[in-house]
């Protein structure tokens, strides 16, 4: 078998990117906060699979993800603080555009295709003392 990529998967790939309002709100929320920059936050952030079908183009990703922002904006501040009092109120559409920009990726390629994919129910695993 060759190390090139052949094989894709039949999902498209989004990831939300943090912006300068949300790395304010980590600062903020944490009463011991750490010396965060936007690009440490940028580094490694939550990658989500989305049907092959939800989207065609950058346009299309980002308007799937926008239908389903609260899901998203209650995630990822899940993340970093599971005590929902530390969330920003008045959460909005508007604000989840100035919080987060959407990276689209329409092709996800397996490397990995003798391993079968594992699903991991992380459903009630979050931690209240270990901010993401």
């Amino acid at each position: 078998m060759t190390d090139s990529p052949r094989f894709t998967i039949n999902r498209k790939l989004v990831v939300l990117l943090p912006k300068e309002p949300f790395l304010q709100w980590v600062m903020e929320a944490d009463p011991k906060p750490m010396d965060w920059t936007l690009e440490q936050l940028r580094e490694d952030p939550d990658a989500f699979l989305i049907p092959d079908d939800a989207a065609e183009c950058s346009e299309d990703a980002r308007r799937w993800v926008e239908r389903r922002w609260r899901m998203f904006f209650d995630h990822i501040l899940g993340d970093w603080y599971t005590d929902e009092v530390l969330w920003p109120t008045g959460r909005s559409l508007k604000m989840f555009r100035e919080w987060f920009d959407v990276q689209y990726h329409s092709m996800v390629w397996d490397l990995a295709v003798r391993e079968p994919i594992e699903l991991e129910d992380w459903s009630g695993e979050r931690d209240n003392d270990h901010p993401h």
